[in-house]
C-alpha cells in the first residue's frame, strides 16, 4: 500500500519536473485523491437469555467511508459527463472495455472503504495501447468486496480496427491464487462430513469436553459448551484454516485464448457502447493446483462484457442502460444500473 501511494506521489512530482518530452505521457492526466462518507446500518438489538435471565446486546455498525486516489489519462467517450472534480464515486463503465479513444491510456486506483463494518481494498491498475491492426494491455485487479485478485496481460490482433464494430483474436496471461482450491476437501470423508474438532485441534485448540472447556491456541477460554463450539467458534477456525492455506501456496499462471468484439456509436440523443471477451481454451501445463484439475480436467468459458447505452426519445424523455460482469474461474462480479428520466420543463 504504500509503496503504491508512493509510486502516484511520484508521478504527480513527475509531471511537474520532467521536461517537455517526458511529460508527454502526462498531458491531460488527473491526479485525484477523494474522502467519501456515510451513515451505515442502524445499531441493532440482540436478544438472549441465560438461566431465566435476559440479557442484551447492540450490534454498532461505524459509519461507511471511502478513500480514493489514482491518476489517470483515459480520453473520455461522448456519453461521460465532464464533471468539475472527480470524487471517487463515480462508476466509470466505460474503464473497462477492451479498445479506448486513444493510443496510449492508463490508470492506477486504489480505493479503500468500509461498508457495513467490513472493510475492503480495491485497485485498478492497467497501461492499453491500441494501433488499428493490434492492441496489448497490462492489468491488476482487486475487488475487495467480490473476493477476486489477478494480474492479467492480453496481446491481440484487430480486425476492422477502424471502424465502429471491431474483433479482436490474441491471448492472455493471468496471474492469480489457485482459485478452485479448498483446503478443507482434505478433512472429508465419505459421508461428506467435516472433521471440524480434529481440524481445530491440529490447529493448536483443545477441547475438554467432560469440563465443557474449549480453549484456543494461545490457552484463552472461547467455549463453555458445544453449542458456542459448533457455531461461533469453528466457522472462525475454519476461515483461518483456509486463508492459511491459501497463503501458503504460489500464485498460479493461466495461458488462455481469447476473442473479443467492442462496438462504439455516438450521438447525442443515442448512444451505444458495447464489449466482450471469451476464453475458450486454457493451456494446462499439469500443475497440481490448476483449474483444470477442479474442473475434472475439462476445459471451461471464461468471460466478461460491458453495455452501455442511452437514448432521447424527445426533448422530455430518455433512458439508459449501463453495466459490466466478469467470471473468471466461476467466479462472478458485476454492477449496473438503468432508468427513465423524464425533464418537466
Amino acid at each position: 500500500m504504500k509503496l503504491r501511494i508512493f509510486i502516484f506521489l511520484f508521478l504527480a512530482f513527475f509531471a511537474n519536473t520532467a521536461d517537455a518530452q517526458l511529460k508527454k505521457p502526462f498531458k491531460f492526466s488527473t491526479f485525484y485523491i477523494a474522502a467519501n462518507g456515510g451513515t451505515s446500518l442502524a445499531n441493532e438489538n440482540i436478544y438472549s437469555v441465560n438461566n431465566s435471565f435476559l440479557s442484551t446486546d447492540t450490534i454498532i455498525t461505524p459509519f461507511d467511508y471511502s478513500l480514493t486516489m489514482g491518476i489517470r489519462k483515459i480520453k473520455r467517450f461522448g456519453y461521460e459527463d465532464v464533471s468539475k472534480f472527480k470524487d471517487g464515486t463515480e462508476s466509470a463503465y466505460g474503464d473497462a472495455t477492451t479498445i479506448g479513444l486513444s493510443p496510449f491510456e492508463y490508470l492506477f486506483e486504489v480505493d479503500y472503504r468500509r461498508q457495513e463494518g467490513n472493510k475492503y481494498l480495491d485497485q485498478h491498475h492497467f497501461l492499453r495501447y491500441v494501433k488499428p491492426l493490434w492492441m496489448t494491455k497490462v492489468s491488476y485487479i482487486k475487488e475487495g468486496f467480490a473476493d477476486i485478485e489477478y494480474y492479467e496481460a492480453t496481446q491481440r490482433f484487430r480486425i476492422n480496427g477502424k471502424k465502429k464494430l471491431s474483433f479482436n483474436i490474441g491471448g492472455v496471461q493471468r496471474l492469480a491464487e489457485p482459485y478452485g482450491y479448498n483446503p478443507l476437501e482434505e478433512w472429508l470423508i465419505a459421508s461428506g462430513q467435516l472433521h471440524y474438532t480434529c481440524l481445530a485441534i491440529e490447529e493448536g485448540y483443545s477441547v475438554d469436553v467432560y469440563e465443557s472447556e474449549y480453549r484456543d491456541p494461545n490457552g484463552n477460554l472461547v467455549a463453555e459448551n458445544a453449542t458456542i463450539w459448533n457455531q461461533v467458534v469453528i466457522p472462525e477456525v475454519l476461515n483461518d484454516y483456509v486463508e492459511k492455506k491459501k497463503n501458503e501456496l504460489d500464485n498460479q499462471w493461466q495461458y488462455s485464448l481469447v476473442v473479443g468484439f467492442d462496438f462504439y456509436h455516438y450521438k447525442k440523443n443515442f448512444w451505444l457502447h458495447s464489449w466482450g471477451n471469451l476464453m475458450p481454451y486454457h493451456y494446462d501445463g499439469g500443475g497440481e493446483y490448476s483449474y483444470h484439475n477442479f474442473n475434472d480436467g475439462e476445459q471451461w468459458y471464461d468471460y466478461s462484457g460491458g453495455l452501455i447505452f442511452g437514448y432521447n426519445l424527445n426533448r422530455n424523455v430518455g433512458c439508459f442502460i449501463e453495466g459490466k460482469y466478469n467470471k473468471y474461474w466461476n467466479r462472478e462480479w458485476y454492477d449496473f444500473k438503468f432508468g427513465i428520466n423524464y425533464r418537466i420543463f
